[in-house]
């Protein structure tokens, strides 16, 4: 019986040696594609098992790196990179591009179906990408209600789906709000959920001893389970 078959790429983005994890499907046909984004703290074996999870239901599946190979245990660390990457949408579309281009590289990857999903800064890569008209199938971010430049999410052309903690106190209401606005005056097929009594990054488990987070941050199992399988359900409608 074939299987999942993995391997480690690396590329150029932001000036860095990105190193991803991509993730191909049993069998030798083109297969619909995703990109996924990690957390701010980087690419780590829990968005790797993403990918490998996504190649045993049929996806190319392509976890991406944001920082070079690193991984932050420090959350000062952290917002220092990521903070000003947030803030520039060029870069953010830069790096987006460089793992899309990975990718469409990969002969197994069906050009005409790829979506995109994302977590925190990785979901925010993610909706720039359709900000700036890529043609995706679908985007789907976690705790990533990051909104974009003026006008420019009436570039997006896929249905968008966007998780949160209802207690996230860094996507707090007003910042959900303004992400509604943004999605909805563009004419975005759009949809929220939002998970009950979950905080910021409750999709993810606990790493260990050495990582820190920051206060408002808290894994939630039973509503993480519940955010993967509408975003299995996301990439299944539209994907096909």
């Amino acid at each position: 019986m074939e299987t999942v078959t993995t391997r480690t790429v690396e590329y150029q983005a932001d000036g860095l040696t990105m190193v991803g994890r991509l993730a191909l499907p049993a069998g030798t046909g083109r297969r619909p594609a995703v990109l996924i984004g990690p957390e701010g703290t980087g690419l780590n074996d829990f968005q790797r098992a993403r990918a490998d999870a996504l190649a045993e239901l049929g996806y190319v599946a392509l976890a991406f790196d944001i920082h070079g190979g690193r991984w932050f245990t420090d959350p000062q660390e952290m917002l220092d990179r990521c903070l000003p990457l947030l803030d520039d949408p060029d870069r953010m579309r830069d790096i987006g591009h460089a793992a899309l281009d990975v990718l469409l590289a990969e002969t197994r990857t069906d050009p005409n179906r790829i979506a995109g999903i994302g977590n925190r800064t990785g979901g925010a890569i993610v909706l720039e990408l359709g900000r700036a008209g890529v043609d995706l199938r679908a985007i789907g971010t976690i705790n990533g209600l990051i909104t974009g430049r003026p006008g420019e999410a009436e570039n997006i052309r896929c249905p968008v789906w966007a998780g949160v903690g209802s207690e996230d106190p860094i996507m707090a209401p007003a910042q959900r709000d303004a992400f509604a606005a943004e999605m909805q005056a563009a004419g975005v097929d759009w949809r929220l959920t939002v998970y009950g009594g979950a905080v910021h990054a409750f999709h993810h488990p606990p790493v260990g001893q050495e990582q820190k987070v920051l206060p408002g941050v808290g894994y939630h199992p039973v509503h993480a389970e519940r955010a993967w399988r509408d975003v299995v359900t996301l990439l299944a409608d539209n994907l096909g």
